[in-house]
């Protein structure tokens, strides 16, 4: 007998009733009409309601079913709905508490024509919304429209453009033929045509048997609205809590007014400071309005604030403060408690940790975070789920998704964050179904449909083998292009049927075969009239991708993008079955087009549970609501947050209510202080908030609320910018760093003992751990050799100062970037020294005194030229160029020496440990003193200037001395040469706070008539290096800014026996 399994629901334990403060006391005691309930971050708002609802139940005063409590989220009302129910005993009934939505879902199934929810309506998910609104607009004929809207007809902008701009009318209480008679009066001619789509688009979802989340709450408004349905909705519901007030629309206050105006017992609970919804059409001025709209008619609804936050420590709360700023308070809001509101006491046990970092580069700030989410949860045994990463703009999501993976960081982005269609895996499987569907319309392939095909997981072809299948194809046909063939190939699968004797070759072939083979199946499919689902899945099964993706995810490295690979297909199977039971089934061309159309993500309705083992990697709009214990607010740029961008819209939406008058920037910079507020308290026990700082004027800079943090003293004790981490903390990592022990450690013990840790990780027999095997380290194979050597034999070796200071540095950057032509092109940052030392040098040549005011405007003549991102940026660089210029001329003035030349080139021949060199380069500026001594000065228009200590044994000072006494100044007339020295002269860096117009003077003592000089053994090893062409990786001060760091062994990991 087979056995059974009975559900049976555990016995509910009934909470105890938690320990309020006075605040919260206040709350739950008061009686008699509306309050507002200002709750900041953590200060215990849903404990809060949760006690109102259960006193009134408990008190006898109103039976569950008398309350209504509404929020934004599914996953707030179904914990309150717990919690509620963990605070009553089994026999008081449900209190129904949902959301907004759900409500107005209710609301208009019970008061609508019960034949009309026969077939109840399908509520559209926003990728949904979205492909129908472009759907709609793709098919009208462009001359209805206005002429300065025809081109963007059919475009993705305007279909965007027009979600938003219905929204916003909505919410506004315009219809179509509000909109017309605005259109008339407002002389906006588009907007008369908007009117006429917003219509269409009704008569659409109506003939389809679809609603949407805004037409949901319309029609509960004009429920609500009616006489007869308010009297009734007003007598069932005795008391309306809301939670998040400050996210409502004014169209949800409408609603809010019917159900409980006129001095009825509401309790609303929200925070002006955190109000981020603007851009959904939330009011954040909602909040301050609440006391005079809702209040009696002889007084506003009183309002009180929450006090503690349990949350987070006084550091947290004091960083918090400072990313809020100081913002007046809002009109409307009664003073004493909003000062309440903004001075919270903390109740925390810990005071709290926060660091505000800044890095050289996106990468290293991804890589530095990778470190601090590892550390975190190897070092302090934090869960992974403890832990999230916090942006500003979708775009960082993919950014640092891609490197935290790799780095062995679960993440778990969320379905409602990116859009379908955005997902690799998805974007695979869609191009084969639309392959498979021409091959069923005998169409053609393109040849970067094929190519993407198979170099994608169906096939696995990388370009090499590519390569070797378009050579065997041409074999039979050398007359067509390779990738056409390639391309047809995969129509007609007889077409691979070539011999080859090369097994790498057949590999390419066999692979490709497979694949022609599978969308010829996929294709029959099609033909049958089978809907899309069945040939995706046919393409799904049959190659060995699932096959991989659960060896991937086997690892902890791999899993990230296996979970990420698996969801997205689970997602896209979903979609399909739903337009499937749904009756609207598409053609693949259709199907395929509408998931495309979706560019904005999915909803909450697409969004699984998260995995319990994975950091959260979200926007800061999504973590609303939620807390962890560490929190990472990556990104801070100060172009991306605050974003101050326009927000005008083509269909200028933005002026329904009238013109936008001048405040709307700072409303804006407000709205972003809110947010940046909000992601930072989202911490209860780490706050890091990180951001690039490049050292070019012209890259990225850290935003305006960074800079805040540090001056208010919350960075952290290190040289910023931080560089690239020196390895990854992870598994890699450390065999890395055992590898570079090994090779370069002096002491043998310490050898041996990283020898014996590597022979313990290459036993664990892990993918990971085949690094660890010295049988796979290039370093111990045999050294490559050119064809050719880099120098003639028989000549003279040429180098040059800056030569011999990058193969001192690092000569495997000197030879990547000098001899390889691998630098970055030119930057702004170079062009403004190229404009001062040329302002410079002129000064010595005409032999005149540095003229302030002709050297400015000679400057303003040519500043146009140079290329800054930011006009901003521009014009805080042209004012630090005029105070270079400045502190030149007062240097100029002040120097006893004499000139002899500006930008003086030169050649001369010596000979260093047996080589005989061709020195050659040009000095910014040789002097001689009164004792006929020769000075070479270099200017710096550099932020950062070197230490003493590198000053003393600066490479390129150093070369130009040496210089300088074998005859580089002869053809100045001064022959047999004695140097007096050189020097730095940084007209960027102020000599000191006391003399803000000098420039800092860095000298170098000239060589000791008996002492060996340091620059000759750095000329000799360099001219030695460039003979030998060895090559030689060194950790430097300009590696976290150098072109080649993915080529780089110190940084990838050391090669053994590189420096043999």
């Amino acid at each position: 007998m087979p056995p059974e399994f009975v559900l049976q629901r555990p016995e509910p334990v009934r909470a105890d009733a938690p320990a309020l403060d006075a605040s919260q006391r206040s709350v739950v005691d008061h009686r008699g009409g509306p309050l507002l309930v200002l709750a900041g971050p953590g200060t215990g708002k849903t404990t809060t309601l949760v006690e109102v609802v259960v006193d009134r139940i408990e008190s006898g005063e109103l039976t569950p079913d008398q309350i209504l409590v509404l929020t934004f989220s599914r996953k707030a009302a179904g914990e309150l709905r717990d919690r509620i129910g963990r605070r009553l005993s089994a026999t008081s009934g449900t209190v129904p508490a949902m959301t907004f939505h759900a409500f107005c879902y209710a609301l208009v199934r019970e008061f609508s024509d019960p034949e009309a929810f026969a077939a109840p309506p399908e509520l559209m998910t926003a990728p949904t919304r979205d492909a129908v609104v472009a759907d709609l607009l793709g098919g009208h004929d462009a001359s209805s429209w206005p002429a300065s809207l025809r081109e963007a007809l059919g475009t993705r902008g305007l279909a965007a453009e027009l979600q938003s701009f219905m929204a916003a009318a909505v919410t506004r209480g315009l219809g179509p033929d509000d909109l017309r008679a605005l259109a008339a009066t407002r002389e906006r001619p588009e907007w008369a045509r908007v009117a006429d789509a917003i219509e269409e688009y009704h008569q659409v979802i109506d003939f389809q048997n679809r609603t949407d989340y805004t037409d949901l709450v319309t029609r509960a408004a004009a429920i609500a609205g009616d006489l007869d349905h308010r009297r009734a909705l007003r007598d069932r519901y005795r008391l309306v809590v809301v939670d998040e007030y400050q996210d409502t629309d004014p169209l949800q206050v409408r609603l809010l007014h019917d159900l409980a105006g006129d001095g009825r017992d509401l309790v609303v609970v929200g925070d002006h400071d955190q109000a981020i919804y603007g851009f959904r059409g939330a009011d954040p001025s909602a909040i301050t309005r609440f006391p005079q709209q809702f209040g009696a008619a002889d007084r506003p609804a009183p309002t009180v604030a929450l006090t503690t936050t349990r949350r987070f420590g006084p550091r947290i709360l004091a960083a918090a403060g400072v990313a809020l700023g100081s913002p007046p308070v809002p009109p409307g809001l009664d003073a004493r408690a909003a000062g309440q509101h903004r001075n919270l006491h903390s109740a925390a046990r810990e005071e709290g940790r926060v660091e505000v970092v800044t890095y050289a580069s996106a990468t290293a700030e991804a890589e530095h975070i990778a470190g601090v989410l590892r550390r975190a949860h190897l070092d302090d045994g934090l869960a992974w789920s403890d832990m999230a990463v916090l942006v500003r703009t979708g775009a960082d999501l993919t950014r640092l998704q891609r490197v935290l993976g790799p780095a062995g960081v679960p993440v778990e982005v969320a379905g409602d964050e990116v859009p379908l269609v955005a997902q690799p895996s998805v974007r695979t499987l869609l191009l084969a179904l639309e392959a498979a569907d021409r091959i069923a319309r005998e169409e053609p392939l393109d040849p970067e449909m094929a190519e993407a095909l198979l170099t994608g997981p169906l096939a696995g072809l990388d370009g090499p083998a590519m390569r070797r299948l378009g050579r065997a194809l041409r074999r039979r046909d050398p007359e067509t292009p390779s990738s056409d063939l390639v391309a047809a190939s995969l129509h007609d699968p007889t077409a691979l049927g070539v011999d080859t004797s090369d097994p790498s070759t057949a590999d390419a072939v066999g692979a490709a075969r497979d694949l022609a083979a599978l969308l010829g199946r996929a294709a029959a499919v099609l033909r049958r009239g089978e809907p899309p689902e069945q040939a995706l899945w046919l393409l799904w099964d049959g190659t060995r991708w699932p096959a991989r993706l659960r060896e991937q995810w086997g690892t902890v490295e791999g899993r990230v993008h296996a979970d990420r690979d698996l969801d997205a297909v689970c997602a896209l199977f979903r979609h399909a079955a739903r337009a499937e039971e749904g009756g609207r089934r598409r053609d693949t061309v259709n199907f395929v087009a509408e998931l495309r159309a979706q560019q904005i993500p999915a909803d909450q309705l697409e969004t699984s549970a998260a995995r319990p083992d994975a950091v959260r990697l979200m926007t800061a709009h999504r973590s609303k609501g939620l807390e962890w214990p560490l929190v990472v607010v990556a990104g801070v740029q100060a172009d991306r947050w605050p974003d101050l961008r326009s927000r005008g819209s083509l269909l200028r939406s933005e002026h329904l209510d009238g013109p936008v008058g001048p405040g709307a920037r700072g409303e804006q910079l407000r709205e972003e202080r809110r947010l940046f507020y909000v992601a930072c308290t989202r911490a209860t026990s780490r706050l890091v908030v990180t951001a690039v700082q490049t050292p070019t004027d012209d890259g990225d800079q850290p935003s305006r609320f960074v800079t805040e943090l540090i001056a208010a003293g919350f960075g952290v004790d290190a040289d910023l910018p931080l560089g690239r981490p020196a390895r990854p903390v992870s598994l890699r990592g450390v065999v890395a760093e055992l590898r570079r022990i090994g090779e370069q450690s002096d002491d043998e013990t310490v050898r041996d003992e990283a020898a014996a840790m590597l022979a313990e990780i290459v036993r664990a027999d892990l993918a990971l751990t085949r690094a660890a095997d010295p049988a796979r380290w290039w370093g111990l194979a045999e050294p490559t050799q050119a064809e050719s050597p880099w120098r003639p034999a028989d000549q003279p070796l040429a180098l040059s100062g800056s030569a011999v200071e990058g193969i001192t540095a690092c000569s495997l950057r000197w030879f990547l970037g000098r001899e390889a032509h691998g630098e970055s092109a030119s930057t702004s940052a170079q062009g403004f020294g190229s404009i001062v030392h040329a302002l410079a040098a002129d000064v010595v040549q005409r032999g005149v005194e540095p003229d302030e005011i002709a050297m400015a405007a000679r400057l303003d003549e040519v500043w146009h030229r140079l290329d800054h991102q930011a006009a901003w940026l521009g014009e805080r660089e042209r004012q630090a160029a005029h105070e270079t210029l400045t502190r030149f001329a007062r240097w100029h003035r002040a120097n006893p020496r004499t000139p002899l030349a500006a930008e003086h080139a030169f050649t001369t021949t010596l000979v260093v440990g047996g080589e005989e060199v061709l020195l050659r380069g040009s000095m910014d500026r040789v002097e001689i003193d009164a004792q006929g001594h020769v000075h070479v000065v270099d200017f710096k228009t550099s932020r950062n200037a070197p230490g003493p200590r590198k000053i003393a044994e600066h490479a390129q000072l150093g070369i130009y001395q040496v210089a300088v006494e074998h005859g580089a100044v002869a053809s100045l007339g001064v022959e047999e040469a004695r140097s007096g020295g050189a020097e730095l002269v940084q007209l960027r860096t102020p000599a000191g706070a006391k003399d803000p117009d000098s420039p800092k003077v860095q000298p170098q003592a000239p060589p000791a008539p008996d002492e060996a000089f340091f620059a000759l053994d750095l000329l000799a090893e360099s001219a030695r290096a460039v003979r030998d062409e060895r090559l030689v990786a060194r950790p430097n001060d300009h590696c976290g800014f150098c072109d080649f760091r993915t080529l780089c062994p110190v940084l990838t990991g050391p090669t053994i026996g590189g420096a043999e």
